[in-house]
């Protein structure tokens, strides 16, 4: 019986030119990783990014593979590694940055501390939805911020994050509120939080009709700019704003004057630093409870994709014509 020596990889070469889908030699696990034979590989924004070249805070040089999160079987098991058997599987955000082959590939020699095991509950595309918005959302709103049963929790747009903050901050016993476009507004109440359209409504408004003025306990800021700019504005005195992009130019007056507190979230850094990592997979883990009894759940778009169609994957994030996250089958 031969033994596959090589593995089929999607490319990107040089900025903005399409993917290409190339044989390469397939990984071999070095100490402390785990071979993994990879089913899903989940797309992000940052994604997108990096393959224009627009992403120096990811470090990812070209020509790469891209794919930040993933959902496989552990094929192979490296020297120094416990916790995992041939045939575990798993999921985790496992590379796509700072010069780690991504996920966008047959297989991926990966850290087998960034691994957790897979929600019995979900298949793999499902479960390659999670990693990177799980790992962003619970960074900040437990880590950061130590979200608490009885808070009033303002959660600034609920796509790929934020609805996942969401379901956490509701499965802590929190209040949840979440503002977004008036479409997405009986989703967002499916989940238990009090939708808010942020079309119809000042932050002014919501604060008092919400909070009787005095501002939310906890805010999660996912769309950065005007959004971090609300964040500050809702908050309560002695509040926390905790925010996953803090682009822009922003004053922080409104945040002083209460005197609350600020997080930024910059979920790469294990990744990029190689400090950290055993927390990613202890998330993942704890996603995995969560998922498992019901209380949080990815919401998928309904289109599927194989690695010849991720092209089309990427353009439907950049045109925002995406409903829910989009996941790459891998077979």
């Amino acid at each position: 019986m031969s033994v596959q020596s090589t593995m089929k990889a999607l490319l990107a070469e040089a900025p903005n030119s399409p993917l290409r889908i190339a044989d390469i030699a397939k990984p071999v696990p070095g100490e402390g990783q785990v071979l993994v034979r990879i089913k899903a590989s989940g797309v992000n924004p940052l994604d997108l990014k990096i393959r224009a070249g627009n992403a120096a805070h990811a470090r990812h040089p070209l020509p790469a593979i891209v794919g930040i999160d993933m959902a496989g079987i552990v094929e192979e098991i490296g020297t120094g590694v416990s916790g995992f058997r041939r045939g575990d599987a798993v999921y985790g955000m496992t590379g796509g940055v700072g010069g780690i082959q991504g996920s966008l590939a047959e297989f991926a020699a990966v850290d087998a501390a960034l691994l957790a095991p897979k929600p019995q509950n979900l298949s793999m595309r499902e479960a390659a939805a999670l990693p990177l918005i799980s790992i962003t959302a619970w960074e900040g709103l437990v880590d950061r911020a130590g979200v608490e049963a009885g808070q009033k929790v303002l959660v600034i747009g609920g796509g790929g994050v934020g609805h996942i903050v969401a379901q956490i901050a509701e499965a802590a016993g929190a209040e949840v509120y979440v503002v977004d476009g008036a479409s997405k507004a009986d989703y967002l109440a499916g989940l238990g939080a009090t939708p808010i359209d942020r079309d119809a409504e000042t932050v002014e408004t919501y604060v008092a009709r919400h909070t009787g003025g005095k501002g939310f306990d906890l805010v999660y800021d996912t769309v950065g700019g005007k959004g971090l700019d609300a964040a500050f504005r809702a908050v309560s005195q002695f509040g926390h704003v905790v925010s996953c992009l803090g682009w822009g130019s922003h004053a922080l007056a409104p945040l002083s004057f209460k005197a609350a507190t600020y997080s930024g979230v910059f979920t790469l850094l294990p990744l990029l630093t190689g400090e950290g990592r055993a927390h990613h997979g202890e998330i993942m883990r704890e996603m995995t409870k969560l998922v498992e009894a019901g209380k949080v759940m990815p919401k998928l778009d309904p289109r599927r994709f194989s690695l010849a169609d991720t092209d089309e994957a990427h353009r439907l994030i950049e045109d925002r014509q995406a409903d829910g996250k989009l996941v790459v089958e891998i077979d």
